[in-house]
């Protein structure tokens, strides 16, 4: 991690802890504010920023990034080992969540675009029990992997949302993972929204709020 999380400490007793990983370029500022806006007094947010380094598909440029960006084609070759490392900070910190008392059934994994690549890729690597997953806008990295590579949580709600104008992470690329997913996975859904493009929405975060009251109560 390149600095400490944004953590926004739930408003009543804490009972259940989303940790939610942002797009390429980020911070944790960003979506801190938006899951604020939630109004889930038992919830606390947690939005890590990612380190910062040079990212193939912008030409070598340093920015926040969970791993290399080699290509935006669906066929493209991937960073493995990137996106392997990356997976094992996301599991770090689900494990201080349960230090401090929150049992991983009570842990939510999210993200948006490269941070929700990360948050589907780890929550299918880990062995604990998590609550549910939140994918927005984005895609299963290793996706040739799966479902031989799934440790744990085939089980777990996932929410999958993506814009159908999405033109950065193809609205097609979040259909074909969706279809992928459905194949292994027993309780998986996705949301569209008409006209958005890569970015998030009312409408969106309110469906976002409703899935989170649903699975952590």
């Amino acid at each position: 991690m390149s600095s400490s999380p944004v953590v926004i400490s739930a408003a009543s007793k804490h009972t259940a802890s989303v940790i939610f990983l942002h797009g390429l370029g980020d911070t944790g500022h960003g979506w801190a504010a938006a899951l604020q806006m939630l109004k889930l007094p038992h919830v606390k947010y947690i939005c890590p920023t990612a380190p910062t380094m040079p990212v193939t598909l912008n030409a070598g440029y340093r920015m926040p990034s969970w791993f290399d960006l080699k290509t935006l084609d669906a066929e493209g070759p991937e960073d493995e080992e990137g996106i392997k490392r990356a997976s094992e900070t996301v599991m770090k910190m689900i494990e201080e969540e349960e230090e401090k008392g929150i049992p991983s059934n009570r842990i939510v994994l999210g993200g948006f675009s490269q941070g929700g690549a990360l948050a589907l890729y780890s929550a299918l690597r880990c062995t604990k029990q998590l609550g549910g997953v939140i994918a927005l806008s984005c895609w299963l990295p290793l996706s040739k992997q799966f479902p031989y590579a799934a440790e744990g949580n085939i089980d777990v709600p996932l929410l999958q949302c993506h814009g159908d104008l999405d033109t950065v992470v193809p609205y097609k690329w979040g259909r074909m993972t969706h279809e992928l997913l459905k194949t292994f996975m027993c309780n998986v859904e996705l949301k569209t929204y008409k006209g958005l493009c890569h970015s998030s929405c009312d409408d969106e975060m309110k469906d976002v709020g409703e899935f989170l009251k649903r699975i952590i109560p």
